[in-house]
């Protein structure tokens, strides 16, 4: 089988058993101790089995597999223990989400069996999760492209502002970005709700009527409403509903959420979008950063900071005019 299998013990000379029993059925990779198992997670994995023995010096198996799991989520893990009680069995569920627990001394079959069946189980986890992943791609491109056909602005605009949030999220260095660089993307799908005229009001910075502004504030909701609908984009869907709050709690949508209690994307998002639209206004990037640290209470502070940090490292690029050759 090409799906390899990761033995952790500190016990060399049954490393070194497990290997040629299973050397013909089993692509199998050995670990003295936690430490050194964790290194190989990380630098040889993935792995589609773990594989630890309980009592183990520094590290035991239960810490040991807790910490797998947050290196490598989709690994199949297994504690082998001669130590088995309830309460070993209570921690290895609770603590590190055990698919197996295995007593010393193992039956060759029964280790044979359960390595087999872990297998299988990891082959369905990443196959399910390539499947959802590939879906959700999808889903994201249709959704960009659609807005492509119907608004070239906005497409436009989500094109601009994703290169911000990216380059923001890297400065910040968050984690899961692509949650932010999708809740980007597809923050100005609700822009589809609006007509020609108040689209080419808000790029001239002109005012909008009463009714074109209350139908302005809706486009967050529906662009929220229509994401919420495509599984695991539950947090994305919420960020973007939350796009135009301000920091201090004010702006849509009209609830009692402010501060850190929004979420993180729709506060980078906040920024980026007035940033944004300062500049389509006229203002150059130096002005309207300026703008948006006079209103202090509207934003994220570390955001801002964030977005300065950027501006100086694009003030060191180079514009030049090249023939395509000299790409």
């Amino acid at each position: 089988m090409s799906d390899r299998i990761l033995f952790v013990d500190d016990d060399s000379d049954l490393l070194a058993s497990f290997q040629r029993q299973l050397r013909n059925q089993f692509t199998v990779d050995i670990s003295p101790d936690g430490q050194h198992g964790l290194e190989s997670i990380t630098h040889q994995g993935p792995y589609a089995i773990i594989v630890s023995d309980f009592r183990m010096p520094g590290m035991d198996g239960v810490q040991f597999l807790s910490r797998a799991r947050e290196i490598a989520p989709d690994s199949v893990r297994m504690l082998l223990t001669g130590y088995a009680d309830v309460q070993t069995a209570i921690e290895a569920v609770n603590e590190g989400n055990i698919f197996r627990l295995l007593t010393k001394p193992c039956p060759p079959e029964t280790l044979t069996r359960a390595l087999t069946a872990g297998i299988k189980q990891y082959q369905l986890v990443t196959a399910e999760r390539e499947l959802l992943e590939k879906t959700l791609s999808g889903s994201i491109k249709v959704l960009s492209e659609v807005l492509s056909l119907v608004n070239l602005e906005a497409f436009g605009r989500a094109a601009r502002i994703t290169r911000y949030v990216r380059q923001i999220a890297s400065q910040m260095c968050l984690s899961e970005v692509w949650q932010f660089e999708t809740a980007a993307m597809l923050s100005q799908i609700g822009w589809i709700i609006l007509q020609e005229e108040p689209l080419k009001k808000i790029y001239r910075g002109s005012s909008l009527t009463g009714k074109e502004e209350q139908v302005f504030k809706m486009h967050p909701s529906v662009a929220s409403d229509l994401i919420g609908k495509i599984p695991r984009m539950e947090k994305i869907a919420e960020i973007i509903t939350y796009q135009e709050k301000r920091f201090d709690g004010s702006g849509i949508p009209i609830d009692s959420c402010k501060e850190d209690q929004i979420p993180l994307g729709a506060r980078i998002l906040k920024v980026i979008l007035d940033f944004d639209a300062l500049q389509v206004a006229g203002d150059s990037k130096e002005k309207a950063l300026d703008q948006l640290k006079q209103r202090s209470a509207w934003y994220d502070h570390s955001v801002v900071a964030a977005l300065e940090a950027v501006i100086r490292l694009e003030a060191n690029y180079q514009v030049r005019i090249v023939a395509v050759k000299d790409l």
